[in-house]
C-alpha cells in the first residue's frame, strides 16, 4: 500500500499541532511541584525583538513595539493556559534593551518577578545590525548582481566584521541570562533562535531578494553562526535552546506564498524579512516541544 504524505506546509502544521497536544497532555494540575510542566502555567514572560514580537502580523496590539496577538509567545501562552502572561517583546530590541529603556518601552527584564516560572528570550540579531546588513546586501546586489559584493564589504583585508559582532554578542547574551536567573530563580528559561531567511542550499532568488548570487550562502552562514552562538550561551547558562532554523528549511523567504514562513518584503502578512503567522505557529510548536522534553 502506498502512503500519501501531506505537503510540507501541512506536515509542519501537523507537527506543531502535535507538539501542542503533547505538551497539554503532559501538563500537570495547578499546585504541581517546581520544575513540572504545571508550574510553567503560573507566570510566563516573553522577551525579545521583532522576530519574537510578530512585527507586521495582524492584529498588532502595540504599534510602538510591533507586537502581534498572534506572535509565538501568545500562542505558547494560550496553549499552556498560562494564568499570568507578560509579553514585552519589542521590534528593534537589542541585548542592551533588556536592562535599559528602549524609547518609551521600559527595560524588558523589569517584567520578571521572583515567581516567574517560564521565560523565552529571542534577541541578538539587532546587536549585529541585521537590518543594516540586509540593506547593504540589497544595495550592492543591485550594483553588482554576481559574485559576493556584500561579503566583500564586510570582510576587508581578510577581516570578518559580522563574525566579530557575533562573538561580541556572546558576552551580552551571557549577562542577560545570568540576570534572568537572578531575578527569576524559579523560571525555566528558553533561548529561541532565528529561522532561516534565505535558502539553506545557498541558492538565489534575485526576483524576491535582490542580493548578489554569491551573498546568499554568505548570509546563510552568518545566520547559522549566530544561532550556534545562542545555543552555546544557552547551554552554558542553565537554559534550553529552541532551534527554529532546522524546521524552517524549505520555508525561507525565497519560497512561494503559502510555503514561506519569512516574507521577502513588507506584505499584509508580516514585515519584510520577518516571520509571518505560519512562521510563528511553527515557532510556538518548537517552544512547546522543547518544554515537553
Amino acid at each position: 500500500m502506498t502512503l500519501h504524505h501531506p505537503p510540507a506546509p501541512a506536515r509542519a502544521a501537523l507537527a506543531a499541532a502535535g507538539a501542542v497536544a503533547l505538551f497539554l497532555t503532559l501538563a500537570q494540575p495547578a499546585g504541581a511541584t517546581p520544575g513540572t510542566t504545571g508550574d510553567l502555567q503560573e507566570h510566563y514572560v516573553a522577551l525579545g525583538d521583532s522576530y519574537s514580537s510578530g512585527l507586521g502580523i495582524p492584529t498588532q496590539t502595540d504599534a510602538d513595539c510591533g507586537r502581534s496577538d498572534s506572535d509565538y509567545p501568545s500562542l505558547v501562552a494560550g496553549a499552556l493556559n498560562v494564568a499570568d502572561f507578560t509579553d514585552v517583546t519589542c521590534a528593534g530590541a537589542t541585548t542592551a534593551d533588556m536592562t535599559q529603556p528602549q524609547d518609551s518601552a521600559p527595560p524588558q527584564l523589569d517584567a520578571l518577578r521572583p515567581d516567574t516560572t517560564l521565560v523565552t528570550l529571542g534577541v541578538g540579531g539587532n546587536d549585529l545590525d541585521l537590518t543594516g546588513v540586509v540593506t547593504q546586501c540589497v544595495l550592492v546586489g543591485y550594483l553588482a548582481p554576481n559574485g559576493a559584493p556584500c561579503k566583500l564589504s564586510y570582510t576587508p583585508l581578510g577581516s570578518d566584521i559580522i563574525g566579530n559582532r557575533i562573538k561580541d554578542v556572546g558576552s551580552r547574551i551571557d549577562a542577560v541570562l545570568k540576570e534572568i536567573h537572578v531575578r527569576s530563580p524559579r523560571a525555566r528559561v528558553l533561548v529561541v533562535g532565528y529561522p532561516g531567511i534565505v535558502p539553506d542550499d545557498g541558492s538565489a532568488c534575485r526576483d524576491l531578494i535582490p542580493f548578489a548570487t554569491g551573498d546568499f550562502p554568505w548570509f546563510r552562514d552568518k545566520e547559522k553562526q549566530l544561532n550556534s552562538l545562542l545555543a552555546e550561551q544557552a547551554g552554558g547558562n542553565d537554559a534550553g535552546y529552541v532551534d527554529l532554523y532546522g524546521p524552517s528549511v524549505g520555508h525561507d523567504a525565497c519560497q512561494s506564498e503559502g510555503v514561506r514562513w519569512i516574507e521577502p518584503q513588507d506584505t499584509e502578512q508580516a514585515a519584510g524579512f520577518h516571520p509571518n503567522a505560519a512562521g510563528h505557529r511553527s515557532a510556538a510548536g518548537q517552544v512547546l516541544a522543547a518544554l515537553s522534553r
